[in-house]
């Protein structure tokens, strides 16, 4: 099974920790994000996974060098920052014919069995599903009665977009997903640099099945922030 950890970004949001250290090289619970992360991919079956990096990512290099996780890592060295889309699209070549494979974001932590998505995504033969959870925020995925994709809304600007039904309900997406290879089709009129959100929603207004996969029951984070990184901190503190 192979899977995609994006690793680039230049985390502003946890300076003055990311001016030295890439944001996946934070510790929490005597690991750093991204052992973290690498971790809960072999455990769900992952064994090569695609590592992108940016900002300081000669650091990244240097601690895959002297860690062995036992996985195959390729490194896909970003020049400038692609975002999620335009970084996985420059991976493509690793995920061609791939039915089903792992995207995570390395600055979030869960103690979701990540192959319980696996599973699902399989089960449903779906393009993608989406990890997401009942959270506030300020954008948010619009789904169908029967968990399917079909729209998006940002409560910031105000701006949505919404098919095929008029009874949703919306969910916080979690920057974990399952994926076939088939999306890659969906991402040929778009910059170098574009989410995977808009890549989403073409696909499903075209038919694709993009699925929810609520995560409620599970222990979720992103480390967007030094309040949330503590938190973090003390989550692993109470379990010790």
């Amino acid at each position: 099974m192979k899977a995609m950890l994006f690793a680039a970004g230049k985390g502003t949001r946890l300076q003055p920790l990311t001016d030295q250290s890439p944001k996946c090289l934070v510790t929490a619970g005597g690991k750093t994000l991204l052992e973290h992360n690498l971790l809960a991919l072999k455990k769900a079956g992952v064994t090569s996974v695609v590592v992108n990096i940016h900002h300081l990512g000669e650091q990244i290099i240097d601690f895959l060098d002297n860690h062995d996780f036992g996985l195959d890592i390729q490194i896909s060295v970003e020049d400038e920052l692609l975002e999620t889309g335009g970084g996985l699209l420059k991976a493509a070549d690793h995920f061609r014919g791939e039915k089903a494979f792992l995207v995570c974001n390395s600055d979030i932590f869960t103690d979701l069995d990540l192959q319980l998505i696996m599973t699902a995504h399989q089960k449903n033969n779906n393009l993608a599903t989406l990890a997401v959870s009942d959270r506030k925020t300020s954008r948010y995925l619009r789904f169908s009665e029967d968990n399917l994709l079909c729209g998006w809304e940002n409560r910031s600007s105000g701006e949505h977009v919404s098919w095929g039904t008029e009874a949703y309900r919306t969910l916080a997406f979690n920057g974990i997903q399952v994926m076939s290879s088939e999306i890659f089709a969906y991402m040929t009129d778009y910059d170098a640099a574009f989410s995977t959100i808009p890549v989403y929603l073409k696909a499903a207004q075209a038919g694709e099945k993009i699925a929810a996969f609520p995560m409620d029951t599970a222990f979720w984070i992103d480390i967007g922030s030094i309040e949330k990184l503590d938190k973090l901190r003390a989550y692993f503190q109470d379990l010790s």
